[in-house]
C-alpha cells in the first residue's frame, strides 16, 4: 500500500523532532556543572514547594561575622552539598565595616547599626526560602578577648538580641569569643581547603601565620614526634574533618598582635591608660616626630626620642626586650611551607615587596632589611607619613626569628586563594556545617 506523500512528510518531521530533543537533553545532562553555573534559587514556595525542597538539599549557606579588633566583617558562604562528600564552596560574599565591635564597649547600643547593615547584606544574598536553615554565627577575636569580662558579655548579649530577630538559623551559643587556638585552627582549615590539601589528595598541608591587631597565631600539621613530646599540652590539638583526622600545633599569643605590640614597645600598657597626659616617648620614631595615635579608645601623643644612636639599633633593642621569652621556637617550621596573613601582608605591601592585589612571596630577610632601610631613612629626616613603619617592621622581623624562622625562609602572602578570602571564617563555618550534618547543631 502506498503512503500518501503528505503523511510521509509528517512522519519524517516527527522523527526528526524526537531525535533532536533526545540529543539536546543528552548534551545538557553531560555538561559539567561549575561554580559559575550553579543555579541561584529565588523561589516562591507557594508556587514551587518541591523546587524549594531540592534547593535546600543541594545548597547550604553559612553566615559568619568576624568581630576583630579593628573591624567587623561578614562572610556569606554558599556550599554545594553532595551525599558522602565534602562540601564544595560555590561562592562567597564579603563585606567589612569599621570600627571593631570592641569600640562600643561603653555604649553597646551603638553596635546595633553596624550589625544590621551587615545582616542586610546577608538577606540580600541568601534566598529567603533558605533563611531558616542558614546558620548565623559571630566569633569575636582579640579585640573582645582584651576587654574586661563584663563589657565583653554585655556586647555579646547585644549581638544575640539583634541576631534573634534576624530570621536566620540562630542559637545563643553561636555568638562567642574565640580562643586563640580555635582561631588558628580555623584559619589553617581555610588555607588547606582552598589549596586542595584536605580532599584526600597528595597535596601536602601548609602552615599558617596570622598577625592581627591584638594577637598573633601560628598553626601547622605536626610531623615530628619530638615536637609533640616537647610542646605544652595546650599547643597540640586534634580534630576530624571530612572523615580525616589531623594533629596540629596551634597557639595564639595574646598581646603580641601588631597594635598591642606597638603600644608595648612605645611604653604603654594595654588596658591601663597613663595618668595625666597620654604621652609616649620612643626611639622607634623619628627624633623630631610628634603626633597622635589612638589605640583601644585611648588617644596617645607619641614623640621621638632625642637624637642619639641610629634609630634601628635603638628600636631593635626595645623590641627584643619586649618580646624576650614570650614565644616558643619550633624546629619544624624551617622545613614546611607557610602562608602569612593580615599585617604580615600589609607591611609587605608598604615596603613594595608584593602587589597589593595579587600578593606574592617574601623572605624573612626582606622584613629585616626593610626595617633597617625605613629606620635609617627616618633618622635622616625621611619617612614622616608612616611614623610607625620602622617600629612595625622591626617587630615583625624579630617575631618571625623568635618563632624560629631563619632569615632565608620564604613565606607566601595572599589575601585570596582561588578568589576566596583567606580568613579563619571559612574554616569555622566548615566546622559548623559538619556539626550540623552530624548533630543538628553548631
Amino acid at each position: 500500500m502506498r503512503f500518501p506523500k503528505l503523511a510521509f512528510i509528517f512522519m519524517f518531521v516527527g522523527c526528526l523532532v524526537v531525535y533532536l530533543t533526545y540529543v539536546k537533553r543528552h548534551f545538557d545532562d553531560s555538561k559539567p556543572l561549575v561554580s559559575d553555573q550553579l543555579p541561584q534559587y529565588k523561589i516562591d514556595t507557594h508556587k514551587h514547594p518541591t523546587s524549594a525542597h531540592v534547593a535546600s538539599e543541594n545548597f547550604q549557606y553559612g553566615i559568619m561575622f568576624d568581630a576583630g579588633s579593628t573591624g567587623t566583617r561578614i562572610h556569606i558562604f554558599k556550599f554545594q552539598m553532595e551525599p558522602n562528600e565534602a562540601p564544595k564552596l560555590a561562592h562567597e560574599t564579603f563585606k567589612a565595616i569599621k570600627p571593631g565591635l570592641s569600640a562600643y564597649a561603653d555604649d553597646p547600643e551603638k553596635s546595633k547599626e553596624g550589625l544590621l547593615t551587615l545582616l542586610k547584606v546577608a538577606k540580600e544574598t541568601v534566598p529567603e526560602t533558605l533563611w531558616s536553615s542558614s546558620p548565623l554565627m559571630l566569633r569575636a577575636t582579640a579585640g573582645l578577648r582584651l576587654l574586661p569580662g563584663e563589657k565583653a558579655t554585655i556586647l555579646l548579649d547585644k549581638v544575640r538580641e539583634v541576631f534573634s530577630e534576624s530570621l536566620f538559623f540562630y542559637r545563643p551559643e553561636s555568638v562567642s569569643i574565640m580562643d586563640g587556638t580555635d582561631e588558628g585552627m580555623s584559619a589553617w582549615i581555610t588555607i588547606n581547603f582552598l589549596i586542595g590539601a584536605l580532599h584526600g589528595t597528595e597535596t601536602p598541608t601548609v602552615g599558617m601565620l596570622d598577625l592581627g591587631g591584638g594577637s598573633t597565631q601560628i598553626t601547622f600539621a605536626l610531623q615530628d614526634e619530638k615536637t609533640i613530646q616537647t610542646s605544652p599540652i595546650d599547643y597540640v590539638t586534634s580534630f576530624q574533618m571530612f572523615n580525616i583526622s589531623h594533629a596540629l600545633y596551634s597557639h595564639s599569643y595574646l598581646g603580641l598582635g601588631l597594635m598591642s605590640a606597638r603600644l608595648a614597645v612605645l611604653g604603654g600598657i594595654e588596658g591601663q591608660p597613663l595618668p595625666g597626659p597620654q604621652e609616649l616617648i620612643s626611639p622607634c620614631v623619628a627624633s623630631d616626630y610628634s603626633g597622635q595615635w589612638e589605640h583601644a579608645e585611648v588617644l596617645y601623643t607619641v614623640k621621638g626620642q632625642k637624637a642619639g644612636e641610629p634609630i634601628y639599633e635603638s628600636c631593635l633593642r626595645k623590641v627584643e626586650k619586649m618580646i624576650y621569652k614570650r614565644v616558643r621556637k619550633t624546629e619544624e617550621v624551617k622545613d614546611m611551607d607557610f602562608y602569612a596573613f593580615s599585617y604580615y601582608y600589609d607591611r609587605a605591601v608598604d615596603l613594595g615587596l608584593i602587589d597589593e592585589i595579587t600578593g606574592g612571596t617574601v623572605r624573612v630577610r626582606d622584613y629585616i632589611e626593610g626595617a633597617k632601610k625605613v629606620c635609617n631613612n627616618m633618622s635622616a629626616g625621611g619617612i614622616k607619613e608612616t611614623p610607625f613603619l620602622c617600629l612595625d617592621l622591626t617587630y615583625i622581623s624579630v617575631l618571625l626569628q623568635e618563632l624560629d624562622f631563619p632569615p632565608d625562609k620564604e613565606l607566601k602572602l595572599a589575601r585570596q586563594i582561588n578568589n576566596m578570602e583567606t580568613s579563619w571564617a571559612l574554616g569555622a563555618t566548615f566546622q559548623c556545617i559538619e556539626s550540623l550534618r552530624k548533630h543538628g547543631m553548631c
